[in-house]
């Protein structure tokens, strides 16, 4: 008797994706053999599975429908059967390779801000699976090799004959003696446990580039763990996060700072000279400066990621009054007020005010 896997898992034949898995996903909940011990629910359940099986796999799908919803490629209600049992095309596989390829890596990396402005080469200590160098990946204790299963004779899989309406049939599942390898080691590596690898720390040398940003990342090829029997290696990932400087600042690729001048130099002007992050620097502080005002030095940020040059480096302006003046100072201070007959203070609107023309213009 034929099963119509549409009417197992309830649903219609123009069925979507979506509803095909929301049905299954009810039905394996109220089936599944941990949760439900009546009788016959355990063979519903491998029935269910079995129906999602073919219905989520579009090809499967399609083929399932050519043949009007009764079997596989003119096999009439056994096609699922036929593919359980054979495979696709009837192929069988031979041993699986004990080489296995190695997990990706995730490092999260912290670099300082001067580091990025030109990009740093790092030395980075990882720990990571690397290759056995006793047994360099083959598993086996030195001087001792796999020898070939004498279960499976080296297919890594048994055949059995299992009697079904068709006759008999032949099925094959991986061999216990050997898990599917097709060959058997009897002296493990000690120093892996035959896993073909080992855990340790490895240094790794790594070229930062100028102008990485935090929450950027590095992706490094075969630079990652190392698969179980000595398979390649996986992919490497760094995550960069910038760390803050006491003084400086980044606005893209921009690095910002505040200079504090004294009352005189910003009346008269001066050319003064300041350490930055890459060297010292001149900074021409014109008559007449104003706290907020901004000292742009061109092409002294950082280097650009992408693309040519590097950005600016930016100061902004804070005037320092004095607070203690000496006898002489105060008389001269006074004489000046004489001269220049200072206006009364006036109030200035929110966004004039000193501390928002200096965001604007530091960081507009």
């Amino acid at each position: 008797m034929s099963v119509d896997h549409y009417e197992v898992l309830g649903v219609s034949r123009d069925a979507d994706a979506d509803a095909i898995k929301k049905s299954y996903r009810k039905l394996a909940r109220e089936l599944h053999p941990d949760v439900n011990s009546a009788e016959g629910a355990e063979d519903r359940f491998k029935l269910v599975t079995h129906a999602y099986e073919v219905l989520s796999d579009p090809t499967q799908r399609a083929q399932y429908d050519r043949g009007g919803g009764q079997g596989f490629g003119g096999f009439g209600p056994f096609g699922d059967i036929f593919e359980n049992f054979f495979g696709a095309g009837g192929q069988t596989q031979g041993p699986r390779s004990r080489k296995e390829r190695g997990q990706d890596a995730l490092l999260r990396v912290d670099v300082d801000l001067k580091d990025v402005i030109f990009g740093v080469t790092q030395t980075l200590e990882i720990d990571t699976a690397v290759l056995c160098e006793t047994c360099e990946g083959s598993c086996a204790a030195p001087g001792s090799s796999p020898r070939r299963c004498d279960i499976c004779g080296g297919s890594g899989s048994l055949q059995r004959t299992v009697r079904s309406v068709l006759g008999n049939m032949v099925t094959q599942s991986p061999c216990g003696s050997c898990r599917g390898f097709g060959e058997v080691i009897d002296n493990p590596c000690p120093t892996c446990a035959g896993q073909g690898r080992v855990r340790a720390t490895k240094s790794l040398s790594v070229d930062i580039p100028g102008g990485i940003e935090t929450g950027q990342r590095i992706h490094l090829p075969r630079q990652g763990e190392v698969g179980h029997g000595g398979g390649p290696a996986g992919d490497l990932y760094l995550e960069f996060t910038v760390r803050g400087d006491a003084i400086f600042s980044r606005s893209g690729d921009d690095i910002i700072a505040t200079v504090e001048i004294d009352m005189i130099d910003a009346i008269e002007g001066n050319t003064v000279t300041v350490e930055a992050l890459d060297g010292e620097v001149s900074l021409t502080i014109k008559p007449g400066a104003q706290s907020a005002d901004v000292i742009t030095v061109k092409n002294r940020g950082v280097t650009k990621l992408r693309g040519n040059g590097r950005g600016d480096l930016r100061f902004g302006v804070h005037v320092v009054t004095p607070t203690k003046l000496s006898s002489k100072e105060s008389e001269l201070i006074a004489k000046l007020r004489e001269l220049r007959k200072p206006a009364a203070p006036s109030l200035a609107g929110a966004q004039q005010g000193m501390f928002h023309k200096f965001r604007d213009r530091l960081f507009g």
